[in-house]
């Protein structure tokens, strides 16, 4: 990846994690744990990976994305925002009553949401259908799923890999954000899922691991399930919770839990700081 591109990602990314905070800060609730550490990947697919138009949201060619793990749309709305879907002025009202942002993605009220979501494990269902059905209308459009590492736990979610194994839809992307946390513990503690790279090839995927916070290898891994034909692919991208806040990183009591306006200030600081480092 050229360096000048890594550089406008890596600022982005980090406008990105400030809209998660801000949102999450202002709603007084939400999920900005695993929304910073998937904040790379949802970077990387609107401004590089996935063919949208802010202007055409509803184009029939364009990219699709299912956001299975739901939880974490203040994620996708600060990358839409930034697109240029909706003002990045409406992410100060996440979660409020009369808001097209909501605690989960709406397709009826949010511009550039392609399905709804918010029932974890039913998003990639969902994905298999419209990868499936481009496949029959002879469309090339992608579809991307990113899905949380917890989220596996549920049983739909492998009767969607199963499904999508067997119709060898090569049009569909899952990413598994594999920070090792869910709302209550690491994923041992909880239910592991564990081995995931086996089970998903079982299933009858190609499988890419990466560090998700990494752009030359989110580049690779992208390419390479574009390259992959007859099978779908499954991106498992090592991350960290909270990544990019010191305070929240690696903490499962971040999950679903908005900063107060101190912790908003530390962690606004952080990410301000962090940019005049791209700068220097």
């Amino acid at each position: 990846m050229e360096d000048i591109k890594k550089l406008q990602l890596k600022k982005t990314a980090i406008e990105v994690r400030k809209g998660i905070i801000e949102g999450t800060f202002n709603a007084k609730s939400g999920h900005p744990g695993g929304s910073l550490s998937i904040a790379d990947i949802m970077t990387y697919l609107y401004f590089s990976e996935m063919n949208v138009d802010p202007n055409k949201p509803d184009c029939e060619n364009r990219d699709r994305l299912v956001l299975s793990k739901g939880h974490t749309a203040p994620a996708l709305y600060a990358a839409l925002a930034l697109k240029g879907f909706f003002p990045v002025e409406l992410i100060k009202t996440l979660r409020k009553p009369d808001s097209i942002l909501q605690g989960h993605p709406s397709m009826r009220y949010t511009p550039g949401v392609d399905m709804s979501t918010g029932s974890l494990g039913q998003g990639i269902s969902a994905a298999c259908g419209m990868a499936l059905g481009a496949k029959l209308k002879g469309k090339d459009f992608r579809v991307y799923v990113p899905l949380g590492d917890g989220e596996i736990e549920e049983g739909q979610v492998w009767e969607a890999a199963m499904f999508a194994g067997n119709r060898k839809l090569d049009n569909l992307c899952a990413i598994v954000d594999y920070n090792n946390l869910q709302i209550d513990g690491s994923l041992e503690e909880v239910n592991s899922p564990y081995p995931i790279k086996e089970k998903f090839e079982a299933f009858g995927w190609n499988v890419v691991e990466i560090c998700g916070h990494c752009f030359s290898q989110i580049e690779e891994a992208f390419e390479a399930a574009k390259a992959c034909k007859g099978k779908p692919t499954c991106i498992v991208a090592k991350t960290v919770k909270g990544k990019g806040v010191s305070f929240m990183e690696d903490k499962c009591d971040w999950h679903g839990s908005a900063p107060n306006a101190e912790q908003y200030a530390q962690a606004m600081a952080e990410l301000d700081e962090a940019m005049k480092s791209l700068e220097v």
